[in-house]
This record gives structure tokens, C-alpha cells and sequence, in this order.
């Protein structure tokens, strides 16, 4: 090849233009440190987006190592007068925020939230195990326990036996008093609140354990509290398992580049793009308060991914300008050869990668949006790097032309080379055998099962999914479903309806307690007339029930009702809590309660439901179709931009042929090994597109420059399996570590963790199997287009 101001001559003379490219290799080599310094300013102003939470990270470090009194005398100024004013990254949990804002169990959610303050109810299970909860010292402990937790800032409400009101009658007219008056109570009171629940069997079921040895302590947050603790675990999981693989990845490429300076400079490009893409969604959400771009369980792939596809580039360039100094000894012209070459695919695989990400701006999850953005902006950053900032350096660096590096080839390219040969020779029998394994694979997509279940994302022995199992078996549950109810809330024909929908919840067998305004009304009626069980139920006429509520306001606060019907009784709320249920069994259980709502309400009264179920029904619907149209939309895209380049169908389709294969493969195989699809586990999609289509867009790129370099036929597939073939080996290789993903404490980052060793395997292989028996059984086409 030979430069010539901005025209490229490519050996077959024809002249192309290509200023792009000219003023990327310009830029590297004649002007490479005003590059590397423009390069670092640009990456520390996105960089800057994380400052809020940097600052955070200083000031723990600065209480760690610092005396108490000088650290906050440090740091209170700087934080806390600017942190909350810097852009940083928010992290946030809120499983509704996963539902279009016009979902109609998300605008319930939302309304029920206005009226009735948070759902999103936290539970404390309160005891020992075997030991009676009516007991003197556990209930003066639980009083402490209460008192304390309802002095936090984010918590709204705390309902125990030591918060909770009864009921009296005192010579037909209620009294309303503390269920535990005191701290310190006598045995007689201690038998007065037994003997209470005993006669209010519902009562008991949401305020006790199934075997009487736990209190439930019912919290109730803050409606603008966040829920920052599960991503922040989950990211500090990753970051923790993540150093594992780092230093995997590390030792592959320092084994097979035998260059520090080699490895350092891939390593750089992986850290600039990582930090200024986590600083990119501290900009968004700060300048425009996006939830789509908040840090949920959805991101925490978000470093893995990026920092596979990072690396990529980085391999590619290095593990070519090595083989150039090889040839040539000659650093400058070692570099142009390698931009020449390699910018263009780069930049195609770049736009691919880039575009398999932005398809899931096209899926209905609103997080789906936010990711997409964000690792496609980070990828752009990668390409920029690699393409500018990493020739500058390597124009800059003074390599030893006699090390090993440079003068020996590497274990994994001895290996290709006799890999290129098995290709040419083996070609019929690879494909069957690829084929083969493909069909086997693809069957097990029949066994792909839905899971939505948060409770099955923590492993059974850690402390959360041990805590939430415990809850489920023994208390209340963990689940929730909410039917908000729209009527005269003292009519007794309204109120007698909401009984039978409370009714019929109740029969189901995975419903541990129901509670609505009805069981207040009939506990109110039973304590009127002399505590007799057989006027637990609802008045007759609406003055009567109306007279309920005046007594109460007599001695208690009316205000107790506020999370159960609103202020002018004209809307009122019905919670079910529930334990242990299967994805299956929250889709039927939804659709069931729906239909017989619905019939039992009529024209009457209106109903709409929302609650965890319901989310968690949505989210199954939801899952499919983000998975499906993330494939279809970047298959496609892939396929136009391919046929664009490439100005060849065949190579386009062939550009996409393994990508097509691995996607089935993946989903084929989670099928077969009961690895559950998700809404974190559906951008392993977009995932396997964007790793893969790397590598097929290199092999494509190279197999054109190669066949049109008058090459025989016959050597034509090793020639350019050997060549492309050691960094697509190499790049699967090093990220191999990322299996260290395996031993998370998340279920889902561990099937992230395997998915995306499979995706590097499968697509690797893919490429330089199926993609080059393929070439090369119609090369005599492929060499003429």
C-alpha cells in the first residue's frame, strides 16, 4: 500500500478516497502529542460525571485513615456543600421504574402512591426460634426497636405490636388504646395482648409468625426515599470479582504479547472508556434528570461488557503493529501499516457493536435505554482511543526492536497457523460437526423458561435470599399485589364487594394475609356489640357504618385509616401479602384475579390492580419482547451496514451468519441448563451481537484485503486465518477471566459471567469455523466481489 496525500491505492490500483482515514493517521503520527493531550482532556471533562460520587469515595477513605475530628473537618466542607451539586451516577432499584410510564399497572402504582403513601412495605422478623413472642423481655425489646427505627429520616410508618392500636368496648361506645401500653409490661398485660390476637385470627396472621415465635415489624418508607443498597452491592460485587478477572486477562496478554508496554496501553484504553462511560451517565442524569440512565441491577454488566469490547480494539491494533516492527523494523511505518489496514474494520466493528447496543433503545424496559446509550457512548470512546490516542502513543513509545515481542511469534499464533491448515482440509467434516452441535443446541430453546422472580437472583445461603426464603416459609412474604378500589367506601353494597374480591385472594394457596378498610369496619362492628364474634361483619345501611367512623374519631385518630382508604372514603386500597411463587404460577395467579375482580365489581365499583405481581407479570411479557426486537433490529442494522461497506450482499450476509448461529446457540443452551431469561439476562442478546460481529467484520475485512493482494486460491484461507485468526483467539482469551463473574452472590451475574465466556467461544469459533469453511467453500465468488 502506498499514501499519496489523501488518496489510498489499493493493490489493485484502483484510487479511493478517504479523508476520514488520512486525518486519523495524520493526526496520530505527525501530531501524536497534541492527540494524547486533547484525548486525556476530552476523557477527564466525561470523566468529571462521576465526581459526586468520587468525592464520596474520598471522603470514606478520608474517615478511614484520618482521625475522626480532622476527616470531617477535611471533607464536611467539600461534601457536604457541593457533592449533591456535581454531576455523579445515581443508583437506584425501583423495579416499577422498568414499566412504560403509560403502562396502566405503573400509572395505578403511581396513583395509589399519592393516596395511600409507598407500597414498598420492609419486614422484620423479630424473635427466637422455638421461644413464644408473648413474652415480657422480647416485647420491652421490640418497644426499643420500634421507637428507634421510627426515628429514621426515610422511614414513614413502623407497624408492630408495639405501635399498633386496639379496640375496646366500653359500655357500647369504642375505645381506642395502645395494644402495648408501656415498655415494661406485667404478665397480666402480657396475657391481655394474647388474648387480643386469639380472638382476631387476621389480625394475628400479619402481625405474627406462622409458629408464634416471630413479630412482623412492618415498615413503611418514605415515598421520595431511594433504594440505593441492591445496585450498590451488586456493583461492589462485580468490582470485587472483577479484579479477579482483570488480573486473568492481564496475565493472558502480558503471556502472549511478552510486552509490558504492550499490555499497559490496552489496559489504558480499557480504563478511559470504562470511567468516562460510568462519568457520561453522571452527565445525563444530571443535566437532565433521566431515570433510564440511573445505575440498576440491569448496569452491573455494563463494566464486563464494555471492557471486553475495549479490549478488542486495542488486541486487533497491537497484535498487528507487532507483527509489522516483525517485518519492517520500523516503528512509523509499523504504525501507518497497522492504521491503514485495521482503521477501517475498526471502525466498522465499532458501528455494529455500536448499533447491536442502540437496539435496545427500541425494547419496551425503559432501563433498556439507558444501557443501550450509555455502553454504545462508551464503545465510541474505545473506537476513538484505539484509533487515535493508541497510535500516538505507540508513535511516541520507544520500542526495542529486538525483544522478544517483536522478534518472536507468540504461543497463540503458532497455534492459528496450524489451525488454518485443519480449515482448508477438514472443511466438510467442521461443518457438519458445527452443524451438528448448532441443531442439538438450538432444541433446547423449547426448554427456555421465564424468570422475574427477584428473590431467585441472590444464590440460597447468602444473607438476602436466606432472609427473604425465611420470610416467605415463616411470616407474611415478601410479594405483594394491591387492588385499588374506586366507590362509596360506607356503602355497605361497595364494602360487600370488596369482601368477596378479599374473599376470594384469600382462598388462594400461596396468600399468607389480606388487609383492607372492610376488616376495620367489621372489627369496629364487633367491638360495638359487646365483642360478639357473630357482628363481625358489615352494616346494614350506610349510617351505620358512617356512626363506626365517628366513634372511632371519638377516642382515636382518624388518620390511622390513611393507607387504607383516602380522605373523603371514596377510594380504598386492599394489600394481599404473599410467600414463595413461581414466575408460572404469577402469571396465572394475576390473570385469575384480574378476571374475577372484574366480575365480581361489575359496573359498580372500579378496580385496577398493581403491586409487585403485577410488575413482575409485566416484566415476563416485556423480557420476550425486548429480547426479540433487540435481535431483530440489530441483525438487521448489522446486515444493511455490512452490505454498505462491503457492497456485496453475500459478505453481508455472511457478516451476520455467525452472530445468527450464536445467538441460538445461547439461548438454545440457557434452555438446556435451566438458565433462566430475565431482564437482566435479555441484553445477553445485544451482548452476543456486539462481541461477535468483531470478530466477523475482521475476518471479512481481512479476507478482501488478502484475496486482492494476488494470492493463490489455495493458500488464500490460511492465509487470512492465520493473520486475523491469533487476535480473535487472543482477544476471546484474555476475557476469559470474566469468569471469575461465576462465584457473584447474584444469580444473574453469574449466568452474565458464564453467557459471556460462551459469546467470546461461540462467536470465536464461529468465525473461524463456520464463517471460514464458508468463505472458502464459495471463495471463487468471494475473490471476484
Amino acid at each position: 500500500m502506498m499514501v499519496t496525500g489523501g488518496l489510498f491505492t489499493n493493490q489493485m490500483g484502483v484510487n479511493m478516497i478517504f479523508p476520514v482515514k488520512e486525518w486519523f493517521i495524520r493526526q496520530s503520527m505527525e501530531n501524536s502529542k497534541r492527540t494524547i493531550r486533547v484525548m486525556i482532556l476530552l476523557s477527564l471533562i466525561l470523566i468529571m460525571g462521576l465526581s459526586g460520587n468520587l468525592l464520596l469515595v474520598i471522603k470514606s477513605l478520608g474517615d478511614w485513615a484520618l482521625p475522626e475530628e480532622i476527616a470531617n473537618r477535611v471533607f464536611s466542607l467539600s461534601y457536604d456543600r457541593f457533592a449533591e451539586k456535581l454531576p455523579h451516577v445515581v443508583f437506584d432499584e425501583d423495579v416499577m421504574k422498568m414499566l412504560p410510564q403509560t403502562t396502566e399497572s405503573r400509572i395505578t402504582w403511581e396513583n395509589v402512591r399519592d393516596e395511600f403513601g409507598s407500597t414498598d412495605m420492609g419486614f422484620i422478623a423479630f424473635g427466637l426460634p422455638g421461644k413464644s413472642v408473648f413474652d415480657e423481655k422480647l416485647l420491652a425489646s421490640l418497644w426499643d426497636v420500634s421507637r428507634a427505627l421510627e426515628e429514621l429520616p426515610e422511614v414513614d410508618e413502623v407497624m408492630s405490636i408495639s405501635t399498633a392500636d386496639r379496640m375496646d368496648s366500653d359500655e357500647g361506645f369504642l375505645e381506642i388504646s395502645s395494644l402495648q401500653p408501656s415498655r415494661n409490661l406485667t404478665a397480666d398485660e402480657v396475657r391481655s395482648i394474647e388474648e387480643y390476637f386469639e380472638k382476631l385470627p387476621k389480625l394475628k396472621k400479619r402481625m405474627i409468625g406462622r409458629h408464634g415465635d416471630y413479630v412482623n415489624i412492618m415498615i413503611k418508607p418514605q415515598k421520595a426515599t431511594e433504594n440505593n443498597v441492591l445496585p450498590k452491592l451488586i456493583l461492589e460485587d462485580v468490582l470485587v470479582l472483577m479484579l479477579l478477572g482483570i488480573g486473568i486477562l492481564l496475565t493472558v496478554l502480558a503471556v502472549n504479547f511478552r510486552s509490558a508496554t504492550a499490555v499497559k496501553l490496552v489496559w489504558g484504553v480499557i480504563v478511559i472508556s470504562l470511567l468516562s462511560m460510568m462519568g457520561f451517565m453522571g452527565w445525563v442524569v444530571t443535566l437532565t434528570g433521566s431515570e433510564k440512565f440511573h445505575f440498576t441491577m440491569v448496569n452491573a454488566s455494563m463494566p464486563i461488557i464494555l471492557m471486553t469490547i475495549a479490549a478488542a480494539d486495542g488486541v486487533h491494533l497491537l497484535t498487528k503493529f507487532l507483527r509489522e516492527m516483525r517485518k519492517r523494523k520500523h516503528v512509523e511505518k509499523a504504525v501507518h501499516e497497522t492504521m491503514q489496514r485495521l482503521l477501517l474494520p475498526v471502525f466498522l466493528t465499532s458501528l455494529t457493536t455500536i448499533v447491536a447496543f442502540l437496539s435496545l433503545t427500541f425494547a419496551p424496559i425503559e432501563q433498556f435505554t439507558g444501557y443501550g446509550i450509555s455502553v454504545s457512548l462508551g464503545i465510541t470512546w474505545a473506537w476513538l482511543l484505539s484509533s487515535l490516542f493508541l497510535p500516538a502513543i505507540m508513535v511516541q513509545h520507544e520500542w526495542d526492536l529486538k525483544s522478544k515481542a517483536v522478534t518472536h511469534p507468540s504461543p497463540f499464533e503458532r497455534i492459528v497457523s496450524l489451525y488454518g491448515n485443519l480449515i482448508t482440509q477438514y472443511q466438510k467434516r467442521i461443518l457438519v460437526l458445527g452443524s451438528g452441535i448448532f441443531f442439538l443446541a438450538a432444541t433446547g430453546i423449547l426448554f427456555l423458561k421465564v424468570e422475574v422472580d427477584f428473590t431467585k437472583f441472590f444464590k440460597p445461603g447468602t444473607e438476602i435470599r436466606d432472609s427473604m426464603d425465611f420470610m416467605n416459609r415463616e411470616m407474611t412474604g415478601v410479594m405483594d399485589i394491591d387492588i385499588r378500589i374506586e366507590g362509596d367506601m360506607k356503602s355497605p353494597e361497595v364494602l360487600n364487594k370488596v369482601q368477596k374480591i378479599q374473599t376470594f385472594i384469600d382462598s388462594r394457596p400461596s396468600v399468607h394475609s389480606t388487609f383492607s378498610i372492610v376488616d376495620v369496619i367489621k372489627q369496629m362492628h364487633r367491638t360495638i356489640m359487646d365483642d360478639d364474634p357473630q357482628f363481625e361483619t358489615i352494616p346494614e345501611s350506610r349510617e351505620k357504618v358512617n356512626n363506626l367512623f365517628t366513634l372511632y374519631s371519638m377516642s382515636g385518630d382518624s388518620d390511622d385509616f390513611s393507607s387504607l382508604v383516602d380522605y373523603d372514603y371514596r377510594t380504598g386500597l386492599l394489600t394481599a401479602l404473599m410467600g414463595n411463587i413461581t414466575t408460572d404460577m404469577i402469571v396465572k395467579f394475576v390473570q385469575d384475579t384480574e378476571k374475577e375482580v372484574q366480575s365480581i365489581a361489575q359496573n359498580d365499583i372500579k378496580t385496577t390492580i398493581t403491586g409487585l405481581l403485577v410488575v413482575l407479570r409485566e416484566l415476563v411479557d416485556l423480557v420476550i419482547r425486548s429480547a426479540i426486537t433487540s435481535i431483530m433490529v440489530s441483525i438487521v442494522m448489522i446486515f444493511l451496514i455490512s452490505w454498505i461497506f462491503f457492497k456485496k450482499g453475500l459478505w453481508a450476509l455472511l457478516s451476520v451468519t455467525p452472530l445468527v448461529f450464536a445467538v441460538i446457540l445461547n439461548f438454545g443452551l440457557m434452555g438446556w441448563f435451566g438458565v433462566e431469561l430475565s431482564h437482566v439476562t435479555a441484553i445477553l442478546s445485544a451482548i452476543i451481537i456486539g462481541v461477535g460481529v468483531d470478530f466477523a467484520i475482521h475476518y471479512i475485512a481481512q479476507y478482501r484485503n488478502i484475496s486482492k493482494s494476488g494470492i493463490s486460491s489455495e493458500d488464500l484461507t490460511r492465509e487470512v486465518v492465520e493473520d486475523v485468526g491469533y487476535p480473535i483467539v487472543l482477544d476471546a482469551a484474555s476475557n476469559l477471566g470474566f469468569g471469575a463473574l461465576l462465584f457473584s452472590t447474584f444469580v444473574p451475574v453469574q449466568y452474565i459471567g458464564g453467557l459471556v465466556i460462551f459469546a467470546m467461544i461461540s462467536t470465536s469459533v464461529g468465525t473461524l469455523t463456520i464463517l471460514a469453511v464458508v468463505a472458502e467453500m464459495f471463495k471463487s465468488r468471494l475473490m471476484k466481489a
